[in-house]
């Protein structure tokens, strides 16, 4: 289907990404992780969900996972390890997934992994509005660009993400930054907004 949000195409080295005072170099490294290791398994893959745990806390609470994963004290001030969830079903939409889902607290974040097609500004006055129709028109437009997502959002508000188009499948043309798809962070999100949900259950209508 086609993504309405658009993306900085100005491709950044890692180093200035974690140098941006703008960005959580935590919340970076974790997203850059991901794209890099979903990168190696190729392009036609279903979405991929992923939570965000404090290092330190795993190192502390799981010392015999951690040390399958290579995590020590030295490694893990300051950062996030990504765990990747159960795969989710290839027919049920990534979006619809995330508005099920509530974070228990010891997560500090979540990431999420999705193939797009992007259209470009153009076009975006000739989509359909039915969603089936919209989607077979963005398959077929001549000027379509396959792009995957990395997103990831923490519970204290950082967002990130890396975008790589399959034209410049390379890890120099990776494309970062803090806001590149608003309506996907939205939801990642939500997931983590815990008092939402609490409230809701205590004063149920």
């Amino acid at each position: 289907m086609s993504d309405p949000d658009r993306a900085d195409e100005s491709p950044r080295e890692e180093g200035d990404i974690l140098a941006d005072f703008d960005v959580d170099p935590a919340l970076a490294a974790a997203v850059l992780e991901i794209e890099s290791h979903v990168a190696d398994d190729g392009w036609d893959r279903p979405a991929r969900l992923y939570a965000l745990v404090d290092t330190a806390r795993l190192v502390q609470s799981e010392p015999a996972l951690a040390a399958a994963m290579g995590l020590d004290e030295s490694s893990a001030r300051g950062s996030l390890t990504p765990v990747e969830q159960d795969q989710l079903a290839p027919e049920q939409p990534l979006e619809q997934v995330l508005e099920s889902i509530v974070w228990p607290p010891e997560v500090a974040g979540c990431a999420a992994v999705v193939e797009r097609l992007v259209l470009p500004p153009n076009a975006d006055g000739q989509l359909p509005e039915d969603p089936a129709a919209a989607e077979e028109f963005a398959r077929e437009h001549p000027d379509r660009q396959e792009v995957r997502i990395v997103a990831g959002a923490t519970r204290h508000g950082s967002t990130y993400c890396a975008l790589r188009l399959r034209a410049h499948d390379d890890d120099q043309s990776v494309v970062g930054g803090a806001d590149l798809v608003p309506g996907l962070l939205a939801l990642l999100g939500a997931t983590l907004e815990d008092d939402m949900h609490e409230s809701s259950e205590e004063n149920p209508e």
